[in-house]
């Protein structure tokens, strides 16, 4: 009697690229703590986005972020060398950073987001009734954003960093499980159309 031959599940595509990205994160990482300084660099192209996205969802200044972002980066270079899984380096960045964030907050250094600040150079000339348009929905917006609990602007502003983090990326900022990043989302979506609304905007004309 003939055996059935065995069936071997291929990874798809997606797992592939994963894995494939995880080998070349973890070979920056080692050759970083070997004195690499264009693994370092590599590293900091990488996940640079992700640490000014954490600083952000903390609400931090443009100052204060980029003391966070140096803190956190500093931090790595320390422990480089006993990184125990060193694909996972963007969770260990991700978490290093919420930490130097509250570390700030607790010292009261919280301030607004520098990009909600104005912008103090002035604009070409255009159409000033379009420019007022523009300038009333952008305030409306931020009203209705501002009305979000913290952890709902907190998650929006991550998820709508470029490049965008991963679940476990954004599980590790946040502390919040990764199983609960999806729900979580589509409920703060909800709640910014229901304050959209209110101002009068619908999310399409918002965004």
């Amino acid at each position: 009697m003939t055996a059935a031959p065995t069936t071997v599940e291929r990874p798809t595509h997606s797992e592939s690229s994963a894995r494939r990205a995880s080998a070349t994160v973890a070979r920056l990482v080692h050759a970083a703590a070997s004195g690499d300084h264009g693994a370092c660099e590599a590293l900091v192209d990488e996940f640079g986005g992700l640490v000014w996205a954490v600083a952000r969802a903390h609400r931090l200044s443009a100052a204060d972020a980029a003391d966070v972002a140096g803190a956190t980066w500093l931090r790595l270079v320390e422990h480089l060398d006993n990184l125990r899984e060193a694909d996972r380096v963007g969770a260990w960045l991700a978490t290093t950073a919420r930490r130097e964030c509250l570390r700030v907050l607790r010292h009261g250094q919280r301030q607004m987001p520098a990009g909600d600040d104005v912008d103090p150079q002035p604009s070409e000339p255009t159409d000033i009734a379009a420019e007022l348009m523009t300038a009333e929905r952008d305030v409306a917006l931020w009203r209705a954003f501002g009305r979000l609990p913290e952890r709902d602007r907190a998650l929006l502003r991550l998820l709508i960093a470029d490049p965008a983090p991963s679940y476990e990326e954004i599980s590790a900022a946040l502390e919040m499980p990764i199983g609960s990043i999806g729900p979580t989302r589509a409920r703060a979506l909800e709640r910014l159309r229901r304050e959209l609304a209110r101002e009068g905007l619908a999310a399409a004309d918002a965004f």
